[in-house]
């Protein structure tokens, strides 16, 4: 849908209307130089002729034919030209103030948020699209501020979080260094112990590179043919070692031999159903199943994760938002660094798509809709 045009009809009006007054002021003065060689007129010009220079009514009526009767052409033409001259400086003058008010409301775009934008009336409609960029420009900084509070505090516990695996690696490591003739099984306790901490400081760890390379939107796509049954299946394959763990397991129902043929990045895709899995298998209740399906519809194919575990109704909008976490607890091991999402929704987007979730409060779904390039319908590519 177009953007509705902007009405400066009333500025329009105002100034054809200012024009018509001018244009109608230089008729009269061309009227009454005009009448200059009316008898009555004449008779006005050399009376005052003779009062001015003191002469008689046969000098001064001469002097009315040579000074003034003889050029009266030349007078009408002055007179139009000194009426452009104010008509031009007027317009100018006119275009000035707007472009000074439009100037002035460009600043306050940028200036103290309580400063409100007032244009003349005849600019309403333009004073009416500056207020809604201030609004939206208010928002988004808004947003930002959030996003970077949130990231602060991510960081700040993740910082927090790693001191605590990074002491125990440590503690034990140097109970092993100190008694290298430890009975077996304890040693094989505090090596299996030092081990988990150690892999819980790498998850952090990769958090924190996680926030230090966000920065999707300055990548390109490359994109290309995808099937999408076989992408999930690989998926599946690798997330079998996360879910075996939790008793968890993905259920694939995508009809093999059916198209799910799209045209996009393969690498970013893959990072998108990456990421809701990752979130599936974090937030899901155990010994659960992680379905997926996908169906095809017009020019759009929809792939719908769902499992088992709800999500608060006033959550479901956050959780696509840069460093929220859906559980908050700085302890969980299951909450990330609030970007898997996010970076998924970007991805989705840039893909000409859209990411949403629901959820009835004992099963959340999550779907991605992608749009079907007519160049790539078919499984041979044109």
């Amino acid at each position: 849908m177009k953007n509705k045009k902007p009405s400066y009809s009333a500025l329009q009006w105002k100034i054809y209307l200012k024009i018509a007054l001018i244009a109608f002021a230089a008729l009269i003065v061309v009227a009454l130089l005009t009448n200059l060689a009316d008898n009555r007129a004449a008779d006005l010009l050399v009376s005052l002729i003779r009062r001015v220079f003191s002469i008689d009514y046969a000098a001064a009526r001469a002097l009315y034919f040579q000074a003034i009767r003889s050029n009266l052409d030349y007078f009408i033409y002055a007179a139009f030209g000194i009426f452009f001259l104010i008509l031009s400086r007027f317009l100018l003058s006119q275009f000035a103030k707007y472009f000074n008010e439009i100037s002035g409301g460009l600043d306050t775009l940028v200036g103290e948020k309580d400063e409100e934008i007032k244009l003349s009336p005849e600019m309403a409609s333009m004073e009416q699209k500056l207020k809604v960029i201030k609004q939206t420009l208010e928002k988004r900084e808004q947003e930002a501020k959030t996003a970077e509070q949130r990231k602060n505090d991510v960081v700040m516990y993740l910082a927090h979080d790693i001191k605590t695996p990074l002491t125990s690696v440590i503690g034990y490591l140097s109970l092993l260094d100190e008694a290298p003739d430890m009975p077996f099984e304890q040693k094989a306790k505090y090596i299996n112990i030092t081990l988990e901490k150690a892999n819980r400081l790498e998850k952090l760890v990769d958090e924190f590179f996680e926030i230090a390379r966000y920065n999707f939107q300055a990548d390109a796509l490359a994109k290309t043919q995808i099937d999408l049954y076989y992408m999930l299946a690989q998926m599946t394959d690798e997330f079998y070692p996360a879910l075996a763990a939790k008793g968890k397991a993905i259920a694939l129902d995508i009809p093999e031999d059916e198209d799910f043929i799209i045209y996009g990045d393969p690498d970013k895709l893959a990072r998108v159903f990456n990421n809701i899995l990752k979130n599936a298998v974090a937030y899901s209740e155990d010994n659960g199943v992680i379905n997926i399906t996908a169906k095809v519809s017009g020019d759009k194919i929809s792939v719908i994760f769902t499992n088992a575990g709800g999500v608060p109704k006033d959550k479901l909008a956050a959780i696509f938002e840069k460093f929220y976490r859906l559980d908050s607890s700085r302890s969980s091991d299951a909450g990330g660094a609030g970007l898997g999402l996010a970076i998924a929704k970007e991805i989705v987007v840039s893909h000409g798509g859209k990411i949403y979730a629901d959820s009835d409060g004992a099963h959340t779904t999550f779907t991605v809709e992608l749009p079907v390039d007519s160049a790539y319908t078919n499984t041979q590519p044109m």
